[in-house]
């Protein structure tokens, strides 16, 4: 199944939660974050977060651990897992950090499962401290794009993805997440891709809003449950019909409980507002 290219989005989307919530509020840094949470950008809050932990005399193992008791569902486990079974390139386009992801799916054992995190990098520097940075430098390079915050553009992301599968050979992508930004890269994905939005989550509005400039098929989800069968089943989809372009088999799918219908995003009902604390 190398013709197929799987991103996910992490936080909301592989895990339940946000990691960065996670770690502010097991920690004991859920006062002090709120204190600073409209002074500075969401990345660099993060990384005065980790600073605040090493006054305190917090370790990176001791971070490490926390995000060790983060949550991850079984249905996502094996959604990914089978993915990879299928011959899937998994790849993660996050706004979290290197550290918090790597440590998440190395303890559930899903590490080796991508072939590329795209997200802000982070380090433990010569005193023993996380830092966290902009995967875009906001200062040399900013990335001039008012869809996404300044620290990082998903788009660009998978503007560079579609680039370098189209020089070597025909591929789909299937993108799944589900926070505003996550509408950037949702806007670069081809009529041959797929586009899995988590269901009343901000990038559902937005698709649900702007519907004409989507271009890929659409699939929500809601739990866990479906976040796996809809991407199996895209998975068959794709699948079957580029053996029936190859002319091997007819056109029928070859997993009898694949029952996906195409989000109908022209009708559905006005939407009540997300009470949603992490702005991304």
């Amino acid at each position: 199944m190398a013709g197929i290219v799987v991103v996910f989005d992490f936080d909301r989307t592989i895990i339940d939660g946000d990691s960065d919530n996670w770690v502010v509020v097991e920690m004991g840094l859920a006062e002090l974050f709120n204190q600073l949470l409209y002074t500075m950008p969401w990345n660099s809050l993060m990384n005065r977060m980790m600073m605040e932990l090493y006054s305190e005399g917090k370790t990176e193992e001791d971070i490490a651990n926390c995000l060790k008791r983060c949550p991850l569902h079984p249905q996502i486990f094996a959604a990914i897992k089978s993915a990879q079974a299928h011959g899937c390139d998994l790849r993660i386009a996050s706004d979290s950090n290197s550290f918090f992801i790597e440590s998440i799916l190395k303890h559930h054992g899903l590490l080796d499962c991508f072939s590329e995190i795209t997200t802000n990098p982070s380090f433990v520097d010569e005193e023993g401290r996380l830092k966290i940075l902009p995967y875009h430098d906001v200062t040399s390079s900013p990335h001039g794009c008012n869809l996404c915050p300044p620290n990082m553009c998903k788009g660009l992301v998978i503007e560079r993805i579609v680039a370098a599968i189209a020089e070597r050979e025909r591929k789909r992508i299937i993108y799944i997440g589900d926070g505003r930004n996550d509408f950037c890269p949702s806007l670069k994905l081809r009529e041959s891709d797929y586009l899995m939005p988590r269901k009343n989550f901000p990038l559902w509005n937005r698709i649900c809003e702007n519907a004409m400039l989507i271009k890929a098929e659409v699939h929500e989800w809601s739990s866990a449950e479906e976040f796996k069968s809809n991407l199996l089943c895209l998975i068959d989809k794709i699948f079957i019909e580029e053996e029936s372009d190859a002319g091997s088999i007819s056109s029928q799918l070859k997993s009898s409980e694949c029952n996906l219908a195409t989000m109908c995003i022209q009708t559905h009902e006005t939407l009540s507002p997300q009470t949603l604390q992490v702005p991304h």
